[in-house]
């Protein structure tokens, strides 16, 4: 169900799991086992004051704001607002932006150079972090809204043209197609596991009859039956978008609350803002903002503004 609550819930709690991570990315998990992160922190890897999110949310807010102000997706809108997040600064926590991937920054300046939007996300293999996965719940929200539970081929198909904006590999696109369709069950309604058991049976389903079948095989473990069971050294936290959708999953599947989810998200190391915020826009759709802890939501750079930015989005669809 899509409510004002949800949407508020979705934004805050990526934005919430983003700002935990910001501090310490990069750090690797022995570092953060000895010293493991229970608060939000200022400074660290980024030199940012406490509560400061990233690129994960000011993509976001910047595909909301797009698709509020249009009433509809439009690829090279989205690139528009990328475009002015990554050289004005706009949609981010403080007004700077201080980070973003290589493979989307280099889209960005492909789109400059007159390259229409769905031409310039890469397609080399080399090119799947998760730059499109870490930004696409927005639109998978939007596209809910048009064809609720009947989210098939026609709304995937906007959901891998959305990645390829950035990411145009088919390991990066099926990323997204999964992550979606697991949302749309919490969306429906289901339990984390309920939902992220019949979202990746919905995935199979769609993916092994078509193109994507071969490129199935990378997201083999999620549909081994002990994938919840898996040990903490058999999770990797990479920026890889395969790695960052395991652990996001795993990291969902093994707590029961938005707290100690975002704790075990980023206490993984590494990539530790994305995977946090993966997971986080989950969590919060499923917790809602009252499980949101009070001090980590004060904290919270830009608050307001990320609320502001969820109402419109809100809005927008109760007239799509």
């Amino acid at each position: 169900m899509i409510n004002l609550e949800t949407i508020k819930a979705m934004t805050l709690g990526i934005a919430v799991a983003d700002a935990m991570g910001v501090p310490v990315e990069f750090k690797n998990r022995e570092s953060l086992r000895r010293q493991p992160i229970k608060d939000m922190l200022g400074f660290g890897t980024w030199n940012q004051p406490a509560g400061t999110w990233s690129d994960d949310t000011s993509m976001t807010v910047a595909t909301m704001e797009s698709i509020a102000r249009l009433k509809r997706i439009d690829y090279t809108d989205l690139m528009l607002n990328f475009s002015e997040w990554y050289f004005e600064g706009k949609f981010t926590a403080r007004g700077v932006r201080f980070d973003c991937g290589r493979i989307t920054s280099l889209a960005i300046f492909k789109f400059i150079q007159k390259v229409p939007a769905l031409n310039c996300g890469s397609e080399e293999s080399y090119a799947n972090g998760n730059g499109s996965l870490m930004r696409i719940l927005p639109a998978v929200i939007y596209l809910y809204k048009i064809y609720g539970k009947n989210f098939d081929e026609r709304a995937l198909k906007v959901i891998h043209e959305i990645s390829s904006l950035t990411h145009a590999h088919a390991r990066s696109m099926l990323g997204c197609g999964i992550y979606s369709l697991i949302a749309v069950q919490l969306l429906e309604g289901n339990s984390i596991s309920e939902s992220v058991k019949i979202g990746l049976s919905k995935a199979k389903n769609f993916y092994g009859n078509s193109k994507f079948e071969k490129k199935l095989e990378n997201y083999s473990r999620l549909w081994q039956d002990d994938f919840a069971d898996l040990l903490e050294e058999e999770i990797k936290s990479s920026g890889y978008v395969v790695d960052t959708l395991e652990a996001a999953l795993w990291c969902l599947l093994n707590t029961d609350n938005y707290k100690s989810m975002v704790l075990k998200a980023v206490n993984l190391g590494e990539d530790t803002d994305t995977v946090a915020s993966v997971a986080g826009g989950l969590a919060g759709i499923y917790y809602g903002i009252e499980e949101i802890p009070q001090n980590w939501l004060k904290t919270l750079q830009n608050r307001l503004y990320l609320e502001e930015m969820a109402e419109n989005f809100f809005y927008a669809l109760e007239v799509v």
